[in-house]
């Protein structure tokens, strides 16, 4: 349930409501607006609470959340949550791009890379140390050597990076070279790795399960939120369906939908979204054009060579292509894109 502060009420009474909510064993989650408070009450709660909370002074109402995910939901958080990586804000008016190899396999061909996205406007950039693959004989990344190639890389540039983690065991290893942890499909509900990334305090990215259904993937973003950690975004890259002529089904309905119910940020992927390299682009527009807060895009020097989804990688020709058309998008909703940051932590 929720407890809507009435407009003038003071801080004295919303501590009150928090310490009346945390003796009951429960815990408060605060949410402050422009005109009024609202106090989440997170736990299972009793048919009683809500007549006990409608009597404390400043309260202005008690209303029961009916979803299952409490932390994510607009009801307990009716503003949009924003993250700030670098010089700019995830989640605000501004459009950000992430892009790079799926896999690092050199320092070359990652220094590469990362040039060449941001010449062409990339404001963060991916690539993969650790990889999980369908099959065992697949290559599965450079593991720590590769995160070290990541963060040379990074301060040689001059870009905020995003990796991907995949154990609880991996996850501080992971955090000392990421700006952002992504979590993948296969992970979304590895419980355990959820509950370590909430811990760390820095930015997550959480993936869409291969076959999650809305509900499912929100349940598991609360996991991370409920361990206090609030940097956190969303990830559409597609389901698995029926469907053979693409990798998988790429769901722009899923954008709106959780913009509606959820105050979460929420990023498209089309390079897993549909696993063709010439799709990228108009499933990237369609994306944005749909109300989605950035792109995640796979860039190869040589995709046709790439030890790891070489298929839906875009050359760098294409990928400032991609970035061409994606402004005049952007600028059609009414966005602008991030501008790539000119200095970031190492």
């Amino acid at each position: 349930m929720i407890v809507v502060m009435k407009v003038d009420s003071n801080e004295q009474e919303i501590a009150s409501v928090v310490a009346r909510i945390e003796s009951v064993g429960l815990k408060a989650h605060l949410s402050r607006g422009v005109e009024r408070t609202i106090v989440g009450v997170v736990g299972q709660v009793f048919p009683e609470l809500r007549d006990m909370l409608e009597l404390l002074p400043g309260v202005d109402e008690v209303i029961p959340v009916s979803k299952p995910y409490k932390l994510c939901s607009r009801e307990f958080h009716p503003q949009d949550t924003t993250i700030k990586v670098g010089g700019f804000t995830i989640g605000a008016k501004e459009v950000v791009v992430m892009a790079g190899p799926c896999a690092i396999e050199s320092e070359q061909q990652l220094l590469e890379t990362a040039t060449a996205v941001k010449a062409a406007g990339a404001t963060i950039l991916r690539g993969g140390a650790f990889k999980p693959s369908t099959s065992p004989y697949h290559f599965r990344g450079l593991g720590e050597p590769g995160l070290e190639l990541l963060a040379r890389v990074k301060t040689e540039v001059g870009l905020p990076v995003i990796t991907e983690v995949m154990s609880p065991a991996e996850v501080e290893l992971v955090a000392r070279y990421a700006d952002i942890l992504q979590i993948g499909a296969r992970n979304m509900q590895n419980f355990n790795l959820l509950v370590e990334v909430g811990k760390m305090g820095k930015p997550v990215m959480l993936k869409r399960g291969l076959s999650a259904t809305v509900q499912e993937w929100l349940l598991a973003a609360e996991y991370i939120l409920a361990q206090g950690n609030s940097q956190l975004m969303l990830c559409e890259r597609g389901i698995r369906t029926f469907e053979t002529y693409t990798r998988n089904t790429m769901d722009i309905s899923v954008i709106p939908i959780v913009e509606k119910v959820s105050h979460l940020p929420i990023i498209a992927d089309p390079s897993h979204g549909t696993g063709k390299w010439y799709l990228v682009t108009p499933l990237a527009l369609a994306a944005v054009a749909a109300g989605a807060d950035g792109i995640m895009v796979e860039v190869h020097p040589q995709p046709d060579s790439a030890l790891k989804d070489g298929a839906q990688s875009l050359t760098f020709e294409n990928f400032h292509l991609l970035m061409s058309r994606l402004k005049l998008v952007v600028e059609a909703v009414g966005r602008c894109l991030a501008s790539p940051s000119v200095k970031v932590e190492s």
